[in-house]
């Protein structure tokens, strides 16, 4: 079995290359007013109508910039169209503002064993400089798509979307992975495992750091300069706890020859009744994110990712299929077969049961006998959390 993997590096670019991002803008925009006018979301219907015509009024551009300007629009415009009819659109129509250009393979050329990138203009193909990282190396291999030139505070970066056919290997068993605000969990054959992220408590110090900012500096650069410094310190935490989590877990799966299973919580904010601070909470919780990583590693380890239907999995007796009770704190008892267990392990070891059912796995235990202990020949439900958890 073959898996398709999508990877986006970013390389920063040394060297200057003529002003076409106001061009491109313009031209962006233009498409944008035609397609809202029309009400086109079709991309072959407005590069028929428009394309020509725009070749015509901008003759010394390289053609492929309008093409990709048509793509562009088309996304832009479709996203717009989405939020209009939930309400959430501002203006009557939309606009792009950003200093980004969509490159196609026709538009520029990479060179990562001289690290250096060919970009067309109308002035003739430019040559920059790539400042070379060393997880760029991995990529040397990878099929190159699609690019965007981006301009941040007057430095340029190019985002380049590689490609490759990982081949996965079957599963013999399978680990059930339970992402939490502050912790994630994961269920094994042999057990169970948690790592605390305190994701929720890093975020919550963040947001109210920003809003005592907010409260006392009302405008200007410095309110903007702040804002922006400790809105990228946070992400730079989170996204080092996600990928020390998922390396985590991609090990044990490899370890034990796993199949890694996930939640689909695709969602989870709209299907949950919320007061105005858990809206919050959920909305600064970006669990996806971590999924994503999970599931892009793992691929490039050549391990399976199963996603399976979220409903239960944290309420649910994973022996009996009864409903849970709460028994203290995070602790939930279930009152036909007296298991007692943190929420987080019974959510683990029921995604892992669900993962079971949905891959054909030789697991030597059945799934059912995991958290059984052995006390004098006889089996008990009750368990220890101490005993249970790898920390």
């Amino acid at each position: 079995m073959r898996e398709f993997v999508k990877l986006t590096a970013s390389f920063k670019l040394d060297g200057e290359i003529p002003d076409i991002f106001s061009l491109y803008k313009q031209i962006v925009n233009e498409l944008l007013d035609y397609a809202s006018f029309k009400n086109i979301s079709s991309f072959k219907k407005l590069k028929a109508e428009r394309y020509y015509e725009l070749r015509e009024k901008y003759p010394n551009l390289p053609s492929h910039y309008i093409y990709t300007a048509c793509q562009m629009a088309c996304s832009i415009y479709k996203s717009f169209r989405k939020l209009k009819r939930k309400g959430k659109a501002k203006g009557d129509k939309p606009q792009f503002k950003k200093d980004v250009i969509m490159l196609d393979e026709k538009l520029f050329s990479l060179n990562l064993n001289n690290l250096f990138v060919s970009i067309a203009t109308p002035n003739g193909r430019v040559k920059l400089k790539l400042i070379h990282r060393k997880y760029h190396e991995r990529f040397r291999d990878w099929k190159v798509g699609q690019a965007w030139l981006i301009k941040k505070d007057y430095e340029l970066f190019l985002n380049v979307v590689f490609s490759k056919d990982i081949e996965v290997e079957k599963p013999i068993d399978v680990i059930g992975v339970d992402v939490n605000e502050n912790n994630v969990t994961i269920a094994k054959l042999n057990g169970f495992g948690k790592k605390v992220t305190r994701e929720k408590v890093i975020r919550t110090v963040y947001f109210l750091k920003r809003r005592k900012i907010q409260s006392k500096i009302k405008v200007g650069k410095t309110r903007r300069k702040l804002l922006v410094k400790y809105s990228g310190r946070e992400r730079n935490r989170i996204l080092d706890i996600y990928h020390k989590a998922a390396n985590w877990i991609v090990e044990e799966a490899l370890e034990t020859g796993s199949a890694i299973t996930l939640e689909n919580l695709k969602n989870i904010r709209k299907k949950i009744k919320y007061s105005k601070k858990m809206n919050g909470r959920l909305h600064r919780w970006s669990f996806r994110k971590l999924q994503l990583i999970i599931e892009y590693k793992a691929k490039l380890n050549g391990v399976p990712i199963i996603y399976v239907n979220a409903r239960g999995t944290s309420s649910l007796c994973p022996i009996c299929g009864a409903k849970l009770s709460p028994n203290g704190h995070r602790i939930l008892k279930c009152k036909r077969c007296g298991l007692i267990a943190d929420r987080d392990i019974i959510g683990a070891w029921n995604i892992r049961l669900r993962g079971l059912k949905q891959i054909d796995v030789a697991s030597p235990v059945p799934a059912e006998s995991l958290p059984m202990k052995t006390e004098g020949g006889k089996e008990t439900k009750h368990h220890k959390m101490s005993s249970l958890l790898e920390r």
